[in-house]
């Protein structure tokens, strides 16, 4: 009875000592995944570098009509990363737009009502947080993002006010949304296509609730002078990262 105990013990360790060294292979086969050298993720390098981009912003001018829009910019964006998802952007970007003159005191069937557009340059300054919604990784090269910013736009020129009106664009705080698209075309060089909205808040001088002898208001009476208005701002640019 003693040598059938011994023997089934011997047995036993045999036969657990042959199922652990199969089962780690087994694993290892098994397992559900990208071969390292065919995956389609690939890290991204972490540093810091400009991001050079050109774009068109839209919008709306406004209840009152008077305010810029259509403009074409040029800037560039200094990117320092705080992890492995997350940027930090520093940017500064020249627009060119143009606005509308409006006159309150001549009626709103007049030529003169409205004037333009007229040139209208801006400087835009901007600090933003972006996320990278695949991580420190990219998809086949492609990286896309959100983010957000605050920032201040700052006229550079105007056509100033020519009717007496008291309207003037000044300096604006602003606030912005943003998704986008990036291609890392090797370690250190990306392409951007980025989408903004960008927020502005006009305010009207008390002329515009003035009646003209039509009888009519630039801004109706009942609105208040002052208002958000929205911005799409599409740019592409490209980035070098050290």
């Amino acid at each position: 009875m003693r040598g059938t105990m011994e023997r089934w013990n011997v047995g036993t360790c045999v036969a657990v000592g042959l199922l652990l060294s199969i089962v780690p292979s087994f694993h290892l086969s098994a397992q559900i995944g990208h071969d390292p050298s065919h995956s389609p993720f690939r890290d991204i390098q972490l540093g810091a570098g400009p991001v050079f981009f050109a774009g068109h912003l839209s919008g709306d001018r406004g209840r009152g009509d008077a305010g810029p829009s259509n403009g074409l910019g040029i800037g560039v964006r200094y990117e320092l990363g705080l992890g492995r998802a997350t940027l930090v952007q520093f940017s500064g970007a020249y627009l060119k737009a143009d606005r509308f003159i409006r006159d309150p005191s001549v009626d709103d069937t007049a030529a003169t009502r409205r004037t333009g557009p007229f040139d209208t340059e801006i400087l835009l300054t901007e600090v933003a947080l972006q996320l990278r919604l695949t991580g420190g990784k990219t998809w086949h090269g492609f990286a896309p993002y959100i983010g957000t910013g605050l920032g201040m736009a700052f006229p550079l020129s105007a056509p100033g006010d020519t009717t007496g009106s008291g309207y003037k664009f000044g300096t604006k705080f602003t606030v912005s949304a943003a998704t986008g698209l990036r291609w890392h075309a090797s370690r250190k060089l990306t392409v951007h296509l980025d989408t903004r909205l960008l927020f502005w808040r006009l305010n009207y001088p008390l002329s515009f609730h003035n009646l003209s002898s039509d009888g009519s208001r630039v801004v109706p009476i009942l609105d208040p002078l002052h208002e958000w208005t929205a911005h799409p701002w599409v740019s592409l640019g490209v980035g070098w990262n050290f």
